[in-house]
Protein backbone atom coordinates (compact mmCIF):
# COMPACT_ATOMS: atom_id res chain seq x y z
CA UNK A 1 0.00 0.00 0.00
CA UNK A 2 2.51 2.37 0.77
CA UNK A 3 4.73 1.46 -2.56
CA UNK A 4 1.53 2.20 -4.48
CA UNK A 5 0.71 5.70 -2.55
CA UNK A 6 4.90 6.82 -3.26
CA UNK A 7 4.52 5.48 -7.19
CA UNK A 8 1.23 8.27 -7.66
CA UNK A 9 2.42 10.42 -5.64
CA UNK A 10 5.50 10.31 -8.43
CA UNK A 11 3.27 10.16 -11.09
CA UNK A 12 1.30 13.68 -9.66
CA UNK A 13 4.59 15.15 -9.58
CA UNK A 14 5.80 14.30 -12.73
CA UNK A 15 2.69 15.65 -14.32
CA UNK A 16 2.98 19.26 -12.63
CA UNK A 17 6.53 19.63 -13.46
CA UNK A 18 5.21 18.66 -17.29
CA UNK A 19 2.48 21.43 -17.02
CA UNK A 20 4.84 23.89 -15.99
CA UNK A 21 6.94 23.48 -18.67
CA UNK A 22 4.14 24.22 -20.99
CA UNK A 23 3.32 27.07 -19.30
CA UNK A 24 6.68 28.24 -19.81
CA UNK A 25 7.04 27.45 -23.37
CA UNK A 26 3.14 28.82 -24.11
CA UNK A 27 4.36 32.09 -22.87
CA UNK A 28 7.75 32.68 -24.39
CA UNK A 29 6.01 31.37 -28.09
CA UNK A 30 3.49 34.90 -27.01
CA UNK A 31 6.52 36.74 -25.99
CA UNK A 32 8.21 36.31 -29.30
CA UNK A 33 5.27 36.04 -31.70
CA UNK A 34 6.25 32.70 -32.06
CA UNK A 35 3.36 31.40 -34.57
CA UNK A 36 3.31 34.64 -36.79
CA UNK A 37 6.75 33.63 -37.06
CA UNK A 38 6.53 30.12 -38.28
CA UNK A 39 3.15 31.32 -40.76
CA UNK A 40 5.51 33.25 -42.27
CA UNK A 41 8.20 30.66 -42.39
CA UNK A 42 5.43 28.75 -44.15
CA UNK A 43 4.72 31.00 -46.75
CA UNK A 44 7.76 31.75 -47.90
CA UNK A 45 9.32 28.34 -48.21
CA UNK A 46 6.09 26.56 -49.75
CA UNK A 47 8.60 24.49 -51.44
CA UNK A 48 9.24 22.68 -48.77
CA UNK A 49 5.68 21.91 -47.68
CA UNK A 50 5.98 22.47 -43.77
CA UNK A 51 2.61 23.15 -43.76
CA UNK A 52 1.85 18.95 -44.49
CA UNK A 53 4.70 18.26 -41.87
CA UNK A 54 3.20 20.33 -39.59
CA UNK A 55 -0.53 18.99 -40.03
CA UNK A 56 0.83 15.25 -39.42
CA UNK A 57 2.92 16.08 -36.56
CA UNK A 58 -0.43 17.52 -34.90
CA UNK A 59 -2.49 14.57 -36.15
CA UNK A 60 0.13 12.20 -34.58
CA UNK A 61 0.47 14.29 -31.74
CA UNK A 62 -3.74 14.15 -30.82
CA UNK A 63 -3.24 10.18 -31.45
CA UNK A 64 -0.61 10.09 -29.27
CA UNK A 65 -2.34 12.12 -26.65
CA UNK A 66 -5.40 10.13 -27.07
CA UNK A 67 -3.59 7.15 -26.08
CA UNK A 68 -1.88 8.19 -23.69
CA UNK A 69 -4.93 9.21 -21.80
CA UNK A 70 -6.22 5.86 -22.90
CA UNK A 71 -2.97 3.81 -21.09
CA UNK A 72 -3.28 6.40 -17.96
CA UNK A 73 -6.58 5.20 -17.22
CA UNK A 74 -5.65 1.54 -17.73
CA UNK A 75 -2.56 2.35 -15.02
CA UNK A 76 -5.15 4.14 -12.88
CA UNK A 77 -7.37 0.87 -13.14
CA UNK A 78 -4.12 -1.12 -12.42
CA UNK A 79 -3.07 1.24 -9.26
CA UNK A 80 -6.94 0.83 -7.74
CA UNK A 81 -6.93 -2.98 -8.20
CA UNK A 82 -3.20 -3.28 -6.44
CA UNK A 83 -4.60 -1.45 -3.62
CA UNK A 84 -7.50 -3.28 -3.33
CA UNK A 85 -5.73 -6.82 -3.34
CA UNK A 86 -2.73 -5.27 -0.93
CA UNK A 87 -5.72 -4.38 1.41
CA UNK A 88 -6.75 -7.80 1.42
CA UNK A 89 -3.74 -9.71 2.25
CA UNK A 90 -3.01 -6.95 5.02
CA UNK A 91 -6.97 -8.22 6.18
CA UNK A 92 -6.11 -11.93 5.86
CA UNK A 93 -2.96 -11.38 7.79
CA UNK A 94 -4.49 -10.06 10.29
CA UNK A 95 -8.02 -12.11 10.33
CA UNK A 96 -8.87 -15.57 10.77
CA UNK A 97 -10.18 -17.15 8.00
CA UNK A 98 -12.72 -19.36 9.58
CA UNK A 99 -14.70 -16.80 11.74
CA UNK A 100 -13.17 -13.59 10.28
CA UNK A 101 -12.42 -12.39 13.60
CA UNK A 102 -8.74 -10.54 14.09
CA UNK A 103 -6.01 -12.98 14.73
CA UNK A 104 -2.69 -12.88 16.78
CA UNK A 105 -1.39 -10.52 14.66
CA UNK A 106 -4.07 -8.24 14.88
CA UNK A 107 -3.58 -8.29 18.81
CA UNK A 108 -0.29 -7.57 18.90
CA UNK A 109 -1.05 -4.68 16.82
CA UNK A 110 -4.03 -3.81 19.03
CA UNK A 111 -1.99 -4.01 21.81
CA UNK A 112 0.82 -1.57 20.14
CA UNK A 113 -1.57 1.20 19.68
CA UNK A 114 -2.79 0.51 23.12
CA UNK A 115 0.64 1.11 24.59
CA UNK A 116 1.55 3.77 22.04
CA UNK A 117 -1.47 5.68 22.62
CA UNK A 118 -1.16 9.55 23.73
CA UNK A 119 -2.88 10.85 26.92
CA UNK A 120 -5.17 8.63 29.12
CA UNK A 121 -6.42 5.20 27.86
CA UNK A 122 -9.62 4.80 29.85
CA UNK A 123 -10.63 1.86 31.22
CA UNK A 124 -9.65 -1.03 29.48
CA UNK A 125 -11.69 -4.37 29.81
CA UNK A 126 -9.46 -7.87 28.85
CA UNK A 127 -11.69 -10.98 28.44
CA UNK A 128 -9.77 -14.39 27.69
CA UNK A 129 -12.18 -16.95 26.92
CA UNK A 130 -11.26 -20.60 26.01
CA UNK A 131 -14.12 -23.04 25.48
CA UNK A 132 -15.16 -26.15 27.92
CA UNK A 133 -15.17 -29.20 25.90
CA UNK A 134 -14.75 -28.46 22.31
CA UNK A 135 -12.03 -31.02 22.27
CA UNK A 136 -14.54 -33.45 22.88
CA UNK A 137 -16.60 -32.11 20.20
CA UNK A 138 -13.75 -32.54 17.96
CA UNK A 139 -12.63 -36.12 18.42
CA UNK A 140 -16.64 -37.52 18.83
CA UNK A 141 -18.05 -35.12 15.54
CA UNK A 142 -15.06 -34.37 13.65
CA UNK A 143 -12.75 -31.05 12.56
CA UNK A 144 -16.09 -30.21 10.15
CA UNK A 145 -18.65 -30.43 13.09
CA UNK A 146 -15.37 -28.42 15.49
CA UNK A 147 -15.37 -25.74 12.52
CA UNK A 148 -19.47 -24.90 13.02
CA UNK A 149 -19.29 -24.47 16.52
CA UNK A 150 -16.22 -22.05 15.91
CA UNK A 151 -18.06 -20.30 13.98
CA UNK A 152 -21.01 -20.27 15.78
CA UNK A 153 -18.88 -18.92 18.97
CA UNK A 154 -17.67 -16.08 17.11
CA UNK A 155 -21.25 -15.13 16.01
CA UNK A 156 -22.67 -14.68 19.46
CA UNK A 157 -19.77 -13.39 20.52
CA UNK A 158 -20.23 -10.33 18.12
CA UNK A 159 -23.77 -10.07 19.47
CA UNK A 160 -22.33 -8.70 22.72
CA UNK A 161 -19.02 -6.90 21.43
CA UNK A 162 -17.60 -4.60 18.87
CA UNK A 163 -16.56 -7.53 15.78
CA UNK A 164 -13.27 -5.29 16.02
CA UNK A 165 -12.55 -5.90 19.85
CA UNK A 166 -12.78 -9.89 19.02
CA UNK A 167 -10.15 -12.06 18.58
CA UNK A 168 -9.14 -15.63 17.64
CA UNK A 169 -5.74 -16.83 18.72
CA UNK A 170 -6.32 -20.32 17.40
CA UNK A 171 -8.27 -23.92 18.49
CA UNK A 172 -11.09 -22.39 20.84
CA UNK A 173 -9.06 -19.32 22.66
CA UNK A 174 -10.87 -16.40 22.32
CA UNK A 175 -10.16 -12.66 23.07
CA UNK A 176 -11.59 -9.73 23.79
CA UNK A 177 -10.56 -5.91 24.64
CA UNK A 178 -12.44 -3.09 24.82
CA UNK A 179 -13.45 0.08 26.88
CA UNK A 180 -15.70 -0.04 29.72
CA UNK A 181 -16.73 2.29 32.48
CA UNK A 182 -15.93 -0.03 35.10
CA UNK A 183 -15.61 -3.30 36.57
CA UNK A 184 -19.27 -3.94 37.61
CA UNK A 185 -20.19 -3.55 33.51
CA UNK A 186 -17.29 -5.74 33.01
CA UNK A 187 -17.87 -8.74 35.03
CA UNK A 188 -21.84 -8.67 33.80
CA UNK A 189 -20.80 -8.97 30.06
CA UNK A 190 -18.37 -11.70 31.33
CA UNK A 191 -21.06 -13.68 32.73
CA UNK A 192 -23.34 -13.04 29.92
CA UNK A 193 -20.26 -14.58 27.63
CA UNK A 194 -20.79 -17.71 29.67
CA UNK A 195 -24.67 -17.69 30.14
CA UNK A 196 -24.63 -17.51 26.06
CA UNK A 197 -21.88 -19.65 25.16
CA UNK A 198 -23.21 -22.60 27.11
CA UNK A 199 -25.99 -22.27 25.04
CA UNK A 200 -26.83 -25.86 22.54
CA UNK A 201 -25.10 -25.21 19.40
CA UNK A 202 -27.39 -26.98 16.18
CA UNK A 203 -25.14 -28.74 13.77
CA UNK A 204 -25.35 -29.50 9.94
CA UNK A 205 -25.06 -33.22 10.86
CA UNK A 206 -28.32 -32.85 12.90
CA UNK A 207 -26.02 -33.38 15.58
CA UNK A 208 -26.13 -31.27 18.98
CA UNK A 209 -23.22 -29.96 20.83
CA UNK A 210 -23.01 -29.07 24.34
CA UNK A 211 -20.40 -26.80 25.14
CA UNK A 212 -19.51 -24.50 28.18
CA UNK A 213 -16.99 -21.45 28.44
CA UNK A 214 -14.17 -20.40 31.16
CA UNK A 215 -13.60 -16.99 31.18
CA UNK A 216 -11.25 -14.55 32.68
CA UNK A 217 -11.14 -11.13 33.46
CA UNK A 218 -8.73 -8.26 33.91
CA UNK A 219 -9.57 -4.21 33.70
CA UNK A 220 -6.50 -1.60 33.08
CA UNK A 221 -5.86 0.37 35.33
CA UNK A 222 -7.46 -1.39 37.95
CA UNK A 223 -5.58 -4.72 37.86
CA UNK A 224 -2.51 -3.74 35.99
CA UNK A 225 -0.63 -1.02 34.11
CA UNK A 226 0.69 -1.86 30.63
CA UNK A 227 -1.94 -3.64 27.70
CA UNK A 228 0.32 -6.58 27.91
CA UNK A 229 -0.15 -7.22 31.15
CA UNK A 230 -3.75 -7.31 31.34
CA UNK A 231 -3.71 -10.31 28.58
CA UNK A 232 -1.61 -12.28 30.80
CA UNK A 233 -3.92 -11.18 33.71
CA UNK A 234 -6.85 -12.08 32.00
CA UNK A 235 -5.01 -15.70 31.31
CA UNK A 236 -4.30 -16.15 34.85
CA UNK A 237 -7.96 -15.72 35.97
CA UNK A 238 -9.25 -17.93 32.79
CA UNK A 239 -6.95 -20.73 34.00
CA UNK A 240 -8.19 -19.70 37.67
CA UNK A 241 -12.17 -20.40 36.20
CA UNK A 242 -11.04 -23.75 34.80
CA UNK A 243 -9.56 -24.68 38.04
CA UNK A 244 -13.21 -23.95 40.06
CA UNK A 245 -15.57 -25.89 37.15
CA UNK A 246 -16.93 -25.01 33.72
CA UNK A 247 -18.80 -21.72 32.84
CA UNK A 248 -17.79 -19.62 35.23
CA UNK A 249 -16.38 -16.15 35.07
CA UNK A 250 -13.47 -14.89 36.82
CA UNK A 251 -12.02 -11.40 37.60
CA UNK A 252 -8.11 -11.60 38.08
CA UNK A 253 -6.95 -11.62 41.57
CA UNK A 254 -3.23 -10.47 42.39
CA UNK A 255 -3.09 -14.03 44.26
CA UNK A 256 -3.15 -15.43 40.78
CA UNK A 257 -0.18 -13.36 39.43
CA UNK A 258 2.28 -15.58 41.86
CA UNK A 259 0.43 -18.97 40.03
CA UNK A 260 1.13 -16.96 36.56
CA UNK A 261 4.60 -15.75 37.42
CA UNK A 262 5.62 -19.70 38.69
CA UNK A 263 4.44 -20.88 35.33
CA UNK A 264 6.38 -18.35 33.47
CA UNK A 265 9.48 -19.55 35.47
CA UNK A 266 8.67 -22.92 35.17
CA UNK A 267 8.33 -22.56 31.36
CA UNK A 268 11.61 -20.79 31.14
CA UNK A 269 13.35 -23.69 33.22
CA UNK A 270 12.15 -25.82 30.98
CA UNK A 271 13.23 -24.26 27.56
CA UNK A 272 16.63 -24.22 29.65
CA UNK A 273 16.44 -28.06 30.32
CA UNK A 274 15.83 -28.59 27.22
CA UNK A 275 19.11 -26.85 25.69
CA UNK A 276 21.02 -28.77 28.26
CA UNK A 277 19.37 -32.23 28.25
CA UNK A 278 18.90 -32.31 31.87
CA UNK A 279 15.34 -34.03 31.41
CA UNK A 280 16.80 -37.79 31.47
CA UNK A 281 14.89 -41.10 31.10
CA UNK A 282 14.49 -43.27 34.11
CA UNK A 283 13.26 -46.87 33.71
CA UNK A 284 9.85 -49.27 35.42
CA UNK A 285 10.25 -52.70 34.96
CA UNK A 286 8.27 -54.75 32.44
CA UNK A 287 6.91 -58.14 33.97
CA UNK A 288 6.02 -61.37 32.64
CA UNK A 289 3.42 -62.62 34.97
CA UNK A 290 3.01 -66.30 33.83
CA UNK A 291 7.26 -66.63 34.16
CA UNK A 292 8.40 -63.85 36.46
CA UNK A 293 10.76 -62.51 34.45
CA UNK A 294 11.72 -59.39 33.56
CA UNK A 295 10.87 -58.62 29.58
CA UNK A 296 11.95 -54.83 29.47
CA UNK A 297 11.48 -51.36 31.02
CA UNK A 298 9.46 -48.62 30.46
CA UNK A 299 11.16 -45.06 29.92
CA UNK A 300 9.20 -42.29 32.13
CA UNK A 301 10.63 -39.01 31.94
CA UNK A 302 12.24 -37.29 35.01
CA UNK A 303 13.61 -33.55 35.75
CA UNK A 304 15.20 -32.31 38.73
CA UNK A 305 15.68 -28.74 37.98
CA UNK A 306 18.36 -26.23 39.55
CA UNK A 307 17.44 -25.79 42.78
CA UNK A 308 17.09 -29.84 43.34
CA UNK A 309 13.22 -29.80 43.30
CA UNK A 310 12.06 -33.51 41.04
CA UNK A 311 9.44 -31.40 38.96
CA UNK A 312 6.43 -33.77 38.34
CA UNK A 313 6.21 -35.42 34.80
CA UNK A 314 2.34 -33.97 35.04
CA UNK A 315 3.34 -30.70 35.35
CA UNK A 316 6.23 -30.56 32.98
CA UNK A 317 4.60 -32.49 30.14
CA UNK A 318 1.32 -30.75 30.30
CA UNK A 319 3.22 -27.36 29.60
CA UNK A 320 5.54 -29.05 26.64
CA UNK A 321 2.55 -29.72 25.10
CA UNK A 322 0.92 -26.30 25.29
CA UNK A 323 4.22 -24.61 24.33
CA UNK A 324 4.66 -26.61 21.59
CA UNK A 325 7.85 -28.30 23.22
CA UNK A 326 7.26 -31.93 23.52
CA UNK A 327 8.44 -32.77 20.10
CA UNK A 328 12.14 -31.54 21.04
CA UNK A 329 11.53 -33.09 24.63
CA UNK A 330 10.37 -36.52 22.79
CA UNK A 331 13.20 -36.57 20.42
CA UNK A 332 15.52 -36.30 23.08
CA UNK A 333 14.42 -38.39 25.91
CA UNK A 334 13.91 -41.09 22.78
CA UNK A 335 17.25 -40.80 21.59
CA UNK A 336 18.95 -41.53 25.42
CA UNK A 337 16.54 -44.52 25.77
CA UNK A 338 17.40 -46.41 22.44
CA UNK A 339 21.17 -45.58 23.31
CA UNK A 340 20.53 -46.66 26.38
CA UNK A 341 18.53 -49.97 25.65
CA UNK A 342 21.03 -50.84 22.43
CA UNK A 343 23.24 -51.78 25.70
CA UNK A 344 20.40 -54.26 27.17
CA UNK A 345 20.40 -58.02 26.43
CA UNK A 346 18.39 -58.59 23.35
CA UNK A 347 15.37 -59.89 24.89
CA UNK A 348 14.85 -56.92 26.86
CA UNK A 349 12.77 -54.77 25.03
CA UNK A 350 11.98 -50.65 25.52
CA UNK A 351 8.34 -48.96 26.25
CA UNK A 352 7.87 -45.10 25.01
CA UNK A 353 5.23 -43.29 25.37
CA UNK A 354 4.03 -40.67 22.38
CA UNK A 355 2.06 -37.26 23.52
CA UNK A 356 -1.27 -36.47 21.95
CA UNK A 357 0.41 -33.63 20.18
CA UNK A 358 2.86 -35.30 18.91
CA UNK A 359 0.57 -37.11 16.29
CA UNK A 360 -0.25 -34.20 14.15
CA UNK A 361 3.10 -35.04 12.26
CA UNK A 362 2.72 -37.86 9.75
CA UNK A 363 6.52 -37.70 9.62
CA UNK A 364 6.72 -38.72 13.21
CA UNK A 365 7.43 -42.77 12.32
CA UNK A 366 10.49 -41.48 9.89
CA UNK A 367 11.42 -39.67 12.77
CA UNK A 368 11.57 -42.38 14.86
CA UNK A 369 12.71 -45.02 12.20
CA UNK A 370 15.89 -42.08 12.03
CA UNK A 371 16.73 -42.15 15.87
CA UNK A 372 16.68 -46.19 16.08
CA UNK A 373 18.94 -46.37 13.45
CA UNK A 374 21.70 -43.32 14.83
CA UNK A 375 21.19 -45.45 18.35
CA UNK A 376 21.56 -48.49 16.62
CA UNK A 377 18.51 -50.48 18.58
CA UNK A 378 16.49 -52.75 16.77
CA UNK A 379 13.15 -51.79 15.72
CA UNK A 380 11.56 -55.15 17.07
CA UNK A 381 12.67 -54.14 20.73
CA UNK A 382 11.30 -50.81 20.85
CA UNK A 383 7.36 -50.61 21.76
CA UNK A 384 5.94 -47.60 20.98
CA UNK A 385 2.51 -46.78 23.24
CA UNK A 386 -0.12 -44.42 21.97
CA UNK A 387 -3.59 -43.12 23.89
CA UNK A 388 -6.70 -43.81 22.28
CA UNK A 389 -7.08 -39.74 23.02
CA UNK A 390 -3.92 -39.42 20.54
CA UNK A 391 -5.36 -41.57 17.73
CA UNK A 392 -8.93 -39.94 17.65
CA UNK A 393 -7.60 -36.34 17.25
CA UNK A 394 -6.22 -36.81 13.96
CA UNK A 395 -7.50 -40.04 12.46
CA UNK A 396 -5.61 -40.09 9.26
CA UNK A 397 -1.94 -38.61 10.41
CA UNK A 398 -2.37 -41.51 13.32
CA UNK A 399 -3.04 -44.20 10.68
CA UNK A 400 -0.43 -42.58 8.37
CA UNK A 401 1.75 -42.38 11.18
CA UNK A 402 1.42 -46.11 12.54
CA UNK A 403 1.27 -47.20 9.75
CA UNK A 404 4.60 -46.52 9.11
CA UNK A 405 5.46 -48.06 12.53
CA UNK A 406 3.88 -51.47 12.05
CA UNK A 407 5.59 -51.88 8.94
CA UNK A 408 8.84 -51.06 10.50
CA UNK A 409 8.45 -53.93 12.86
CA UNK A 410 7.98 -51.70 15.66
CA UNK A 411 5.85 -52.98 17.95
CA UNK A 412 2.34 -50.87 19.29
CA UNK A 413 0.46 -50.88 22.58
CA UNK A 414 -2.53 -48.97 23.12
CA UNK A 415 -1.91 -47.29 26.57
CA UNK A 416 -4.67 -46.17 29.22
CA UNK A 417 -7.37 -48.50 27.86
CA UNK A 418 -10.74 -48.27 28.74
CA UNK A 419 -10.41 -44.30 29.64
CA UNK A 420 -10.57 -42.61 25.99
CA UNK A 421 -12.71 -42.73 23.04
CA UNK A 422 -14.20 -45.54 21.42
CA UNK A 423 -12.05 -48.05 22.44
CA UNK A 424 -13.48 -50.93 20.18
CA UNK A 425 -13.81 -49.04 17.03
CA UNK A 426 -9.58 -48.32 17.74
CA UNK A 427 -9.11 -51.82 17.77
CA UNK A 428 -10.77 -52.96 15.13
CA UNK A 429 -9.20 -50.00 12.68
CA UNK A 430 -5.50 -49.93 14.16
CA UNK A 431 -3.09 -52.78 14.94
CA UNK A 432 -2.10 -53.53 18.35
CA UNK A 433 -0.07 -55.82 19.76
CA UNK A 434 -0.98 -55.21 23.34
CA UNK A 435 -3.29 -53.19 25.60
CA UNK A 436 -2.61 -51.68 28.87
CA UNK A 437 -4.93 -52.12 31.13
CA UNK A 438 -4.83 -48.86 33.07
CA UNK A 439 -4.51 -48.49 36.85
CA UNK A 440 -7.52 -46.94 37.84
CA UNK A 441 -8.80 -50.62 37.38
CA UNK A 442 -5.91 -52.60 38.67
CA UNK A 443 -6.04 -50.82 41.98
CA UNK A 444 -9.46 -51.15 42.84
CA UNK A 445 -10.49 -54.58 41.04
CA UNK A 446 -10.38 -56.82 43.62
CA UNK A 447 -12.70 -55.26 46.03
CA UNK A 448 -15.25 -53.88 43.66
CA UNK A 449 -17.15 -56.66 41.80
CA UNK A 450 -17.89 -54.00 38.90
CA UNK A 451 -14.61 -53.34 38.22
CA UNK A 452 -13.44 -57.10 38.11
CA UNK A 453 -15.82 -57.80 35.58
CA UNK A 454 -14.16 -54.97 33.88
CA UNK A 455 -11.21 -55.76 34.34
CA UNK A 456 -11.92 -59.40 33.61
CA UNK A 457 -13.72 -58.46 29.97
CA UNK A 458 -10.56 -56.28 28.65
CA UNK A 459 -8.72 -59.40 29.78
CA UNK A 460 -10.93 -61.39 27.25
CA UNK A 461 -10.94 -59.22 25.04
CA UNK A 462 -7.52 -59.06 24.44
CA UNK A 463 -7.06 -62.95 24.71
CA UNK A 464 -10.00 -63.09 21.66
CA UNK A 465 -8.04 -60.73 19.54
CA UNK A 466 -4.66 -62.20 20.04
CA UNK A 467 -3.93 -59.10 21.67
CA UNK A 468 -1.11 -59.36 24.85
CA UNK A 469 -2.25 -57.34 27.68
CA UNK A 470 -0.36 -55.63 30.14
CA UNK A 471 -1.66 -53.96 33.94
CA UNK A 472 -1.06 -51.09 35.39
CA UNK A 473 -0.06 -49.91 38.65
CA UNK A 474 0.44 -53.53 40.60
CA UNK A 475 1.11 -52.82 44.15
CA UNK A 476 0.53 -56.00 46.23
CA UNK A 477 1.34 -59.58 45.49
CA UNK A 478 -2.89 -60.75 46.01
CA UNK A 479 -3.22 -58.29 42.54
CA UNK A 480 -0.71 -60.19 40.85
CA UNK A 481 -2.58 -63.48 41.83
CA UNK A 482 -5.60 -62.60 40.82
CA UNK A 483 -4.41 -61.04 37.34
CA UNK A 484 -2.80 -64.35 36.69
CA UNK A 485 -5.76 -65.92 37.39
CA UNK A 486 -7.51 -63.92 34.56
CA UNK A 487 -5.09 -64.14 32.07
CA UNK A 488 -2.74 -61.07 32.05
CA UNK A 489 0.21 -61.31 29.90
CA UNK A 490 2.31 -58.73 30.98
CA UNK A 491 2.43 -56.44 34.64
CA UNK A 492 4.17 -53.30 35.74
CA UNK A 493 3.94 -51.55 39.27
CA UNK A 494 5.34 -50.27 42.48
CA UNK A 495 5.88 -54.65 43.62
CA UNK A 496 7.99 -54.98 41.12
CA UNK A 497 10.08 -51.84 41.02
CA UNK A 498 10.03 -48.14 40.72
CA UNK A 499 11.27 -46.07 37.68
CA UNK A 500 15.27 -46.14 38.15
CA UNK A 501 18.19 -44.18 36.62
CA UNK A 502 20.00 -45.97 33.77
CA UNK A 503 23.19 -46.45 36.24
CA UNK A 504 21.02 -49.09 38.27
CA UNK A 505 19.73 -51.33 35.26
CA UNK A 506 22.47 -53.07 34.72
CA UNK A 507 22.68 -54.33 38.41
CA UNK A 508 19.03 -54.48 38.48
CA UNK A 509 18.92 -57.09 34.91
CA UNK A 510 21.61 -58.73 36.67
CA UNK A 511 20.36 -59.59 39.84
CA UNK A 512 16.83 -60.60 37.57
CA UNK A 513 18.47 -63.11 35.53
CA UNK A 514 20.21 -64.53 38.86
CA UNK A 515 17.44 -65.27 41.11
CA UNK A 516 14.89 -65.04 37.66
CA UNK A 517 12.44 -63.20 40.44
CA UNK A 518 11.54 -59.74 39.57
CA UNK A 519 10.06 -59.57 43.10
CA UNK A 520 12.96 -60.84 44.78
CA UNK A 521 15.41 -57.96 42.74
CA UNK A 522 13.24 -55.32 43.28
CA UNK A 523 13.52 -55.89 46.95
CA UNK A 524 17.08 -55.79 46.39
CA UNK A 525 17.13 -52.62 44.42
CA UNK A 526 17.92 -50.23 47.69
CA UNK A 527 20.98 -52.32 48.31
CA UNK A 528 21.84 -52.14 44.52
CA UNK A 529 21.96 -48.11 45.02
CA UNK A 530 24.20 -48.40 48.20
CA UNK A 531 26.62 -51.12 45.94
CA UNK A 532 27.05 -48.87 43.34
CA UNK A 533 27.87 -45.92 45.21
CA UNK A 534 30.18 -47.67 47.19
CA UNK A 535 31.90 -48.86 43.82
CA UNK A 536 31.74 -45.08 42.44
CA UNK A 537 33.14 -43.63 45.38
CA UNK A 538 36.14 -46.30 45.35
CA UNK A 539 35.04 -47.78 49.23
Amino acid sequence: MIRSWVKKRRMHIEALALTGLGVVIWLAAIRHDAFETLAEFVETHESLEVDEVLTAVVVIGLLGLIYALSRLGELHGEIRKRSAAERDVNWIANHDSLTRLPNRAGLNARLDALANAMGPRGRIAYYSIDLDGFKRVNDLLGHQSGDEVLIAVAERLRAIFEPEDIFRLGGDEFVVIEKVRDLAEAAAKARRVTNFLCRSYELSSSMTAELGASVGLALDPDHIDRPKQGLLAADAAMYEAKKRGKGIAVVFEQEMKAALEQRAALEISLRDALKKCVITPHYQPLIDLKTGSLRGFEALARWMDNNGRQVSPIEFIGLAEETGLIVELSDQLLKRACRDAAKWPPHLRLAFNLSPAQFSDRLLGLRILRILAEEGLPPNRLEIEVTETAIVKDMEAAEAVLGDLNAAGIHVALDDFGTGYSSLSQLSRFKFDKIKIDRSFVSSFQDDERQEKIVRAMLGLGQGLGIATTAEGIETESQVRSLQALGCDFGQGYLFGKAMPPENIEAFIAHAAADNSVSDAYLMQDELVETIEKIRLGT
